[in-house]
């Protein structure tokens, strides 16, 4: 009988029990004692380490584990809180836990939900402890009182989010960029561009931010992460009214929206007016000009406007720059307006195509995978590329034959790189440079024109080679070289004009010192 009642009270020693806390807002400040005694004397369990409080628990020696690694383990975040929720329940069947959750548990807490039920199901006697939610303070930053009708939800709620402007909205947990543009694009159907709604974070912190800002920058901020929310205000009777105007008028038409698929979710980047610019020249009555132009007659200045830009990004010239980008955009619109009138493709199809290309070459930002570095994301884009074109057996292929050929020649040795077939020593490549001069001087000296070219190409190559080893671009560099000997050319000129002499009276070592001048004159480059 003793023996047994001694289990008993063994077994009920080994009982555990769960008390879930708030870490408050941010500010080690917003602490409760009673959260910090709790966190001082038991088993210590954090949703996340990414919140600013933890720096203050570390500083006070409390020991805890957290459950980020699941964030990187699951696919949707529903998973991400089911396996928290379970390895919670798991810990707190022998042992007295505290769980700890950014902000206020009863506030924006999917797990603390799961707890519930799961702590019923198991027999562990569950204890929720109040905790300042983010909440209190952005009642005070934007100066609103929750009883005129506040809702909080989720920003990923996309059927909550079709109901903004009806009464004031604040949207929790805007991870990132990525999850910030989407509720964008979903209230851009509903709100018009310029909304005024509020960009809420790191509140209680010295670096807080709560500012006004239009709707369509909402995915443009410098920082967005765990600690960023929206405030949506409520939006004026007539604004609303409005609105439902707009949508009842676009359905009458027979939608606008289908009209001018472009602005399916409208931006203040929309190509609809250049395109349809495009259009008119290329129809009866527009430029004779345009309407001759076919894919090969206009094949050359695609290709010049592209070097045309990288003028301007050398020259640091802004002004040039967008006007060559635009340009070159303009040079993309026309060959898709051809392709459209051929049937062939649409303008369209190119963005949706390279914007799925995007998407599906960068697993790491918009999907499950996990990269350690830059090496690591090129990896996987070259091995998503050979699975995009399976046609491409070769090594090489793929390489256009009509590149520059310093950069073509770039591109071949990285890709051969690749598959091992590379010199593993700078040193090495070096040799083989200073082997092919010594074949290529040999040539000249024998002048065989032939040979000569020949060797030269190797020398060339192998420079590439060398340089490429050295972390440089030859192509670069050596367009770089000629916009340098242009400059410093027209400096010898101009002095050669200043001087009222024609160029014969000059000897090379005359127009030597004019060109050191243009030298010592030079800004060197960042």
């Amino acid at each position: 009988m003793e023996s047994k009642n001694k289990t008993g009270l063994e077994d009920c020693k080994m009982k555990g029990t769960l008390t879930i806390v708030g870490l408050g807002p941010g500010a080690a400040g917003h602490l409760s004692l009673e959260t910090l005694k709790l966190l001082e004397e038991r088993f210590v369990i954090l949703r996340t380490e990414v919140h600013p409080t933890v720096a203050e628990l570390k500083r006070r020696g409390i020991s805890f584990i957290s459950c980020d690694a699941w964030y990187e383990k699951e696919a949707t975040f529903e998973e991400v809180y089911d396996k928290i929720s379970s390895f919670v329940i798991e810990q707190a069947k022998n042992k007295e836990v505290v769980y700890a959750v950014p902000g206020s548990p009863l506030v924006a807490e999917r797990t603390v939900t799961l707890l519930r039920e799961k702590a019923k199901r198991n027999n562990i006697p569950l204890t929720i402890k109040p905790a300042m939610s983010f909440l209190d303070l952005a009642y005070v930053d934007l100066g609103i009182d929750p009883i005129d009708g506040l809702r909080i939800i989720d920003a990923q709620d996309f059927s909550a989010l079709a109901d903004a402007g009806q009464y004031p909205l604040m949207v929790t947990q805007v991870y990132n960029q990525m999850v910030a543009s989407d509720m964008k694009l979903t209230l851009m159907d509903i709100l018009p561009d310029e909304t005024e709604v509020y960009f809420l974070r790191n509140l209680g912190l010295e670096d807080e931010e709560c500012r006004k800002i239009p709707l369509f920058e909402m995915d443009r901020q410098p920082v967005i992460d765990h600690l960023t929310s929206v405030f949506i205000p409520r939006q004026p009777e007539e604004a609303l009214q409005t609105m439902l105007q707009s949508a009842e008028d676009d359905s009458d038409t027979g939608g606008y929206w289908e009209r001018f698929p472009l602005l399916q979710h409208k931006t203040q980047f929309d190509v609809r007016p250049l395109a349809d610019v495009m259009q008119v020249l290329r129809e009866p009555g527009g430029c004779p000009w345009d309407r001759e132009q076919d894919f090969d007659t206009i094949r050359a200045n695609l290709i010049e406007e592209c070097y045309e830009f990288l003028e301007a990004v050398d020259d640091k010239d802004t002004h040039g720059m967008v006007e060559e980008l635009g340009d070159i955009l303009m040079q993309v619109v026309f060959h898709a307006r051809m392709a459209e009138e051929k049937g062939m493709f649409t303008l369209q199809d190119v963005i949706d195509g390279v914007t799925d290309k995007l998407i599906e070459r960068h697993p790491h930002v918009f999907g499950t995978v996990k990269v350690a570095n830059s090496d690591e994301v090129l990896t996987n884009w070259e091995a998503i590329k050979l699975q995009e074109k399976p046609e491409r057996e070769r090594v090489l292929d793929g390489i256009y034959k009509g590149l520059p050929s310093l950069l073509r020649a770039h591109k071949i040795q990285k890709r051969v790189a690749k598959v091992g077939f590379d010199w593993t020593e700078t040193e090495e490549v070096k040799k083989k440079v200073l082997e092919e001069w010594k074949e290529f001087n040999d040539a000249a000296t024998l002048q065989d024109q032939k040979a000569m070219e020949w060797e030269l190409g190797d020398l060339y190559f192998s420079l590439v080679n060398f340089a490429r080893h050295l972390g440089l671009e030859s192509e670069t560099a050596l367009n770089r070289c000629n916009n340098r000997f242009v400059v410093r050319f027209e400096h010898v000129e101009d002095r050669v004009k200043e001087s009222g002499k024609p160029w014969s009276e000059y000897s090379l070592e005359e127009l030597d010192r004019f060109w050191d001048e243009a030298k010592e004159n030079e800004v060197p480059a960042d």
